[in-house]
This record gives structure tokens, sequence and C-alpha cells, in this order.
């Protein structure tokens, strides 16, 4: 299974729901095909579902999808633990495992073993954790868990490498974290960022 098929097949579901991308080729091919102000890219291996779980604890009234690999994930297994802790009914874990840390050589990761990300949410303590096995039933997933209130782990096993020829974003990360905050601003229609100064 291809990682871009399955963005394609909920490229047109998820609506007006914020996405964080991890530091991998998810990020990429998912900004080639569903460009939008609404999505963050986080730089840093590990973070995205951090940074998922306080966006989705700020707005519990909106949904928010991260979109990591195994790599990435394993780089913050804690983190699952936390979510699970907080359980954010709005929040829905989308990790994409090719069993490789595809971004720097593709030397395999632990899920080319024994390890079971799956499994491992569920033992965390996520109240839905799956694995979907092809599109067909990861798209019916992500619709599900969108049209739901159940913090949701949804993994999905995908060949390694990034579709030949889609171009990184062009926004460095300062810019993208504004536009991020500006396009929040906008949904919720209150204001977020400010001077820092009291007003006179």
């Amino acid at each position: 299974m291809k990682r871009i098929d399955c963005l394609k097949a909920i490229a047109g579901k998820v609506g007006d729901a914020l996405v964080v991308g991890s530091a991998g080729g998810a990020t990429v091919e998912w900004y080639d095909l569903h460009p939008s102000e609404g999505n963050f890219r986080s730089r840093t291996l590990g973070l995205a579902s951090s940074i998922g779980l306080g966006i989705a604890l700020s707005l519990p009234h909106r949904k928010v999808i991260v979109l990591d690999g195994d790599g990435s994930l394993l780089m913050n297994l804690c983190g699952l633990s936390t979510a699970a802790w907080s359980a954010p009914r709005n929040l829905i874990h989308i990790v994409f495992d090719n069993s490789v840390y595809e971004s720097s050589g593709s030397s395999p990761t632990a899920t080319s073993g024994p390890t079971d990300l799956v499994a491992v949410a569920k033992a965390a303590g996520f109240p839905r954790a799956i694995w979907a096995t092809d599109v067909d039933s990861f798209a019916r997933a992500v619709s599900e868990a969108l049209a739901g209130q159940e913090l949701t782990f949804i993994g999905v096993r995908v060949q390694h490498g990034i579709v030949p020829g889609i171009a990184s974003p062009t926004t460095d990360d300062t810019e993208n974290k504004y536009r991020f905050m500006r396009h929040i601003e906008k949904l919720e229609g209150r204001k977020i960022f400010g001077s820092g100064y009291p007003e006179l």
C-alpha cells in the first residue's frame, strides 16, 4: 500500500480539521495534496503527536489530525500515554508505518521487528486503536473518527519512499507557524497573537 494513496483518499474528507504533520514524507505529500493554512509542520522528529495533543486540548470543539510516521512516534512513545491520559475526544492520531527512518537514509525502525504500534497505543490506553489493512478501510476509519467523539489511533503499513517530483513546502517554519495561528484566529473569531504590551 502506498502512503500517497491513503492521503488522497482522505484529502477531501477532513473539512476544517487542523492537521499537524511530522518531519517526514507524509507531510510533504499532504501539503501537495491538501494545501491549507490549517496545516502545521513539525520539524522536530517525534513532536507532532505532542503538538497535536496540545492543540486538541486547547480547541476541544475542533477536530485535530496528526500525520505521523513510525520513526517519529518511536522518538516520543511517552506521548501516547499522555494523550490517552488526557483523552481528548477530538484527536485522531494517524501513523504511516513503513518500518524505516525514511528522511535520514531509510535505516530500519523497531517496527521492522516485533514492535506493533497499534498494540502500544492500546496498552497506553487509547479507547480506539486499529490497523487499517487497505486504502478503503483506512478512509473509512478516518471518516468514522471525524464523525465520532473518541480519541483514535489509526495505523497503516505502507511502502517507503516519497512520490518523485513533489517539492517540499516553500514556507519556512516561522511563516508556517504564524499562518497556522492566524488561521485559528479566523476560525475561532478571537485574537491569539498580540503585541505583548499593555493597552494604553
